[in-house]
């Protein structure tokens, strides 16, 4: 009788621990329960080396669901990416003695969407995961990256290229702009 009591108070402590872990409390609903969203979190996010986005896609079909997925995380990660472009830009054109005219800024920037609009097929998935609803629909979840040095150099040898923009373009206060930056998207996470 001993034995039964023992092991009916172990499972009854075994079923109240598992359950708290998926209770979360909260101040305004004690009875919330956490969700985890495959393909997110701290090792899915942008650091100071490498720009990384997240995306799910839904669908009857498993591909299109897929499919979906993988615009919405390029769709994040060209977001991401031009507003962090545009910033370097932006602090580069400041702290640039001679003062950076508004045409060769605006050129820049141009140039920087180009490049990311290119890049952004070269992306590398580094999470996909597929759930399956009982309906029968499918739910895909993918995070994507792309690494940031790789990024510079194109844009370093799209500038090159340019006789007007070669004039005012420094490579290594660009990359040095353009690696404090990244910095900061790391810090901010």
């Amino acid at each position: 009788m001993k034995k039964v009591s023992l092991f009916a108070l172990i499972a009854i402590v075994a079923v109240g621990c598992s359950s708290k872990k998926a209770v979360v409390t909260s101040p305004t609903n004690k009875s919330d329960v956490e969700i985890t969203i495959p393909c997110t979190g701290k090792e899915y996010q942008s650091d100071s080396k490498t720009f990384r986005a997240s995306g799910e896609g839904f669908s009857n079909s498993m591909t299109i669901a897929k499919d979906k997925a993988l615009q919405t995380a390029r769709a994040r990660l060209a977001t991401s990416i031009e507003a962090t472009v545009e910033r370097v830009i932006d602090n580069y054109a400041s702290s640039y003695e001679k003062g950076m005219n508004e045409e060769a800024k605006a050129k820049y920037q141009e140039l920087s969407r180009t490049i990311v609009k290119k890049k952004l097929e070269g992306t590398i998935a580094i999470c996909e995961s597929m759930t399956k609803t009982p309906e029968g629909a499918y739910r895909a979840y993918v995070a994507v990256e792309l690494g940031g040095p790789e990024l510079v150099s194109e844009i370093s040898n799209s500038v090159k290229a340019d006789d007007k923009l070669r004039i005012d373009y420094e490579y290594e206060k660009f990359k040095k702009t353009f690696e404090e930056e990244m910095q900061k998207l790391e810090n901010q996470q």
